[in-house]
């Protein structure tokens, strides 16, 4: 039992790490820059707090003291020499002319370059041999921070700067805020490309949606309606300004807000998405599981056999497949879906399921036999321990990190859309939208599912990254380092 007399008060225990975390993070550029600027008022403070240490710095006193002591004993001069006679037999090994004037000059260069070197090596020993240190800036703030007071009256104007520190000293808020600061640049490189290849696209929106009985007259007040008279940079960004306004404009078809009619379509497809996920590793987990306890086998080659199948099939064609004999010639369920009969849902899901599930079975099989082989498994068997308990405990967690990459990837893919079931089904989600107007073209509906596909797919990589270190402390304690 702790003694509660000998433990640290929470208050240094806060302020240490406060500064263990800056001083971390002042050694990365990006994150000095982000701290000057998100704690300016304090770190102005600071800085004029540090001039005046450093005015009162016995450290210069110190430099040019050993400056001088080195110049009174010649040890310039001497540099100045020896480089002088390296320059001169280098010159005569090549069979150069010598030249006085420029070698002179090289070598007094030299030796200013290793004298100066020496009396700052002099000077730190000499100023260490006092037990000072020289006073940085770095270290100044980090001295204040050890303050509690100083901590106190800074709290306020440089709330943002702390705050900053508190997530940067958090390991896992730390790597999230840096993956949702990737995305960002992620979407704007994505925002970019599609808007180029769409503004030099062949295709004509005006003519497109107005037909071909429309005037020159009709087709530019459509262009000048929706900005596309103007140059390219002005539209692109007219384009970027709007997505990170969260403003995606309205679409050239319809006329309807693009950004309200992505949410309005985002749950058809999320519970599309899900269900067919929670089937994938209800079933695969399980059948690679015992398809891996039984390899090579009659159940195993039926299993893979079937998983096998479920990849080769294609969407659009399995879908019809579907309705033909269960909605048409049988008559359980329904052909479409429709949002009140939740029957309507079974066959889309299982559809857009087969695939994800067939894939994340056989990963789960190639995995676990990766790892059924290995010597820990076997002197864990070998210890007597069941087989089912080496199985779940020892063998199954070291297996999960190609499954979830796997089951990420594909359920990232299937958010972003899934275009072929939806329009088979005829489904009013995210992947059927963006196929339809991908064909006017309508820009800012193009642009805004690009956004929400680059967005959903750069959230699940964050949750596919904090789940590898959630099961693997490996890669937790890496991520701890950085």
């Amino acid at each position: 039992m702790i003694n509660a007399e000998k433990a640290p008060p929470h208050s240094s225990i806060f302020l240490e790490t406060i500064r263990y975390t800056y001083s971390k993070m002042s050694l990365r550029p990006f994150y000095h820059a982000l701290l000057f600027l998100l704690g300016l008022p304090v770190t102005l403070f600071v800085f004029i707090f540090y001039l005046f240490q450093k005015n009162n710095d016995a450290y210069s006193t110190v430099l040019e003291e050993t400056r001088a002591s080195l110049l009174g004993t010649g040890y310039r001069e001497r540099l100045k020499e020896d480089f002088k006679q390296q320059l001169i037999q280098k010159q005569r090994f090549f069979n150069k002319p010598v030249v006085e004037q420029s070698i002179d000059g090289e070598a007094q260069k030299w030796a200013d370059e290793e004298f100066n070197k020496k009396v700052l090596a002099s000077a730190q020993a000499a100023f260490a041999e006092q037990g000072k240190k020289r006073a940085t800036f770095r270290g100044t703030f980090q001295e204040l921070l050890q303050n509690p007071v100083f901590l106190i009256l800074s709290f306020i104007p440089g709330i943002l700067m702390y705050g900053l520190i508190l997530l940067y000293s958090n390991f896992y808020l730390k790597y999230i805020l840096e993956r949702l600061v990737m995305s960002i640049f992620v979407i704007f490189g994505v925002v970019v490309l599609v808007f180029t290849i769409l503004y030099l696209s062949p295709f004509d929106p005006a003519a497109n949606l107005l037909g071909e009985s429309a005037t020159q007259q009709q087709i530019d007040n459509f262009n000048r309606i929706y900005g596309l008279d103007q140059s390219y940079f002005a539209q692109l960004w007219n384009a970027i300004q709007g997505i990170f306004t969260f403003d995606l404009g309205t679409s050239y078809e319809g006329n309807e807000d693009v950004a309200a009619t992505i949410a309005g379509k985002f749950p058809v497809t999320f519970t599309l998405t899900i269900f067919a996920l929670l089937m994938a590793i209800v079933i695969a987990i399980p059948v690679g599981i015992i398809s891996a306890t039984r390899p090579n086998s009659f159940l195993d080659y039926t299993l893979m056999f079937i998983a096998l199948i479920g990849l080769s099939i294609p969407n659009f064609w399995q879908g019809l497949i579907f309705i033909l004999g269960f909605s048409i010639n049988l008559e359980w369920l329904p052909a479409t879906y429709t949002p009140s009969n939740w029957l309507s849902m079974i066959m889309p899901v299982v559809v857009l399921g087969t695939a994800l599930t067939a894939s994340v079975a056989r990963m789960t099989r190639s995995s676990m036999l990766e790892v059924v082989n290995e010597d820990y498994i076997i002197t864990a068997k070998a210890k007597g321990l069941s087989e089912r308990y080496v199985l779940w405990k020892h063998a199954f967690g070291n297996a999960m990190i190609p499954i979830i990459t796997v089951i990420g990837l594909l359920f990232g893919g299937m958010l972003g859309g899934a275009a072929v079931t939806e329009k088979v089904f005829n489904i009013s989600g995210i992947g059927s939208y963006i196929v339809d107007k991908q064909f006017v073209p309508d820009i800012p509906s193009i642009l805004g599912g690009v956004v929400y596909i680059a967005i959903t797919i750069s959230l699940v990589n964050v949750i596919i990254d904090l789940l590898y270190a959630f099961i693997d402390p490996r890669i937790r304690s890496k991520m701890k380092k950085y």
